[in-house]
């Protein structure tokens, strides 16, 4: 089911489209419980004034303009507030990929062509693409205007949700820059280069989750636990030591191929 419908503003050319979310919770959840007797612990929506438990549709929104004192809007206010300009996805200008920080992304959809958008939308993609340029723009999602960036892959667009300037929070503290020698940074750049392969995202998985569900399943089944093995550091303290081993570590595990996915057994609800 699409997120939002919406249309993107190339110039003169409009491009409907419908956004879906492009990733999903595969965590593990657990339910919070009465230590006591292990009863579920349920969490109630309380009119602070009158103690009254109140459902979704008894709740709208308020801003608290003084202490205690609230406006109150409805979908048809915020409706108000929106231009035409605002229901698009309005394309500002175009940029390199490697000029955003990735620090300001913050949610994925894929943006799939509605009927009759399906040329443009090639048009679009193909010309970012081979450009090698990705989109910036702005539309208002929901209740709340948003920075977006559109990003062309070999098969569709992408529409990254942005935080704008001043959502992004300064560096705790300054990064220190020591100077390195030269051999360091040869030794540093020949590991890197040694251990370069393609992203394969199939290679990679989600480890303490599988140890997690087994030590889940374990106890279900009533068997004892067993802590993971612990892998200590060598206390190498060299630098250039420590690049050296590294290097022969990787020269002995031959091409540096992520290991394939571990089989494990399926835990019982």
């Amino acid at each position: 089911m699409a997120a939002q419908k919406a249309a993107i503003s190339f110039g003169l050319v409009h491009i409907p489209v419908a956004l879906y979310t492009a990733t999903q919770d595969s965590d593990i959840h657990f339910n919070q419980l009465c230590k006591e007797d292990g009863s579920r612990v349920k969490y109630k929506k309380v009119c602070a004034n009158c103690g009254k438990e109140v459902g979704t549709q008894d709740i709208i929104k308020g801003f608290e303009f003084a202490p205690g004192q609230y406006v109150t809007m409805t979908d048809a206010d915020f409706e108000k507030a929106k231009t035409e300009k605002d229901r698009t996805v309005q394309i500002i200008h175009f940029a390199n990929l490697s000029s955003i920080p990735p620090v300001f992304y913050d949610k994925t959809y894929h943006a799939v062509p509605e009927l009759g958008g399906d040329k443009a939308y090639e048009l679009l993609r193909r010309a970012m693409y081979e450009e090698k340029k990705v989109a910036i723009a702005k539309a208002v999602l929901g209740q709340s205007e948003k920075l977006l960036a559109l990003i062309p892959t070999g098969e569709e667009i992408l529409i990254e949700t942005m935080f704008f300037a001043d959502e992004i929070k300064e560096m705790p503290k300054d990064i220190a820059h020591p100077d390195l020698t030269e051999p360091e940074m040869n030794m540093a750049k020949t590991l890197v280069n040694s251990m370069v392969q393609n992203f394969q995202p199939e290679q990679y998985h989600n480890e303490y989750q599988k140890r997690l569900r087994e030590i889940i399943e374990a106890k279900i089944n009533g068997e004892e636990i067993t802590a993971a093995p612990e892998e200590r550091p060598s206390n190498v303290i060299d630098l250039m030591e420590a690049l050296q081993k590294s290097l022969n570590q990787v020269s002995t595990n031959g091409d540096n191929t992520p290991p394939k996915k571990p089989r494990t057994r399926k835990a019982t609800a």
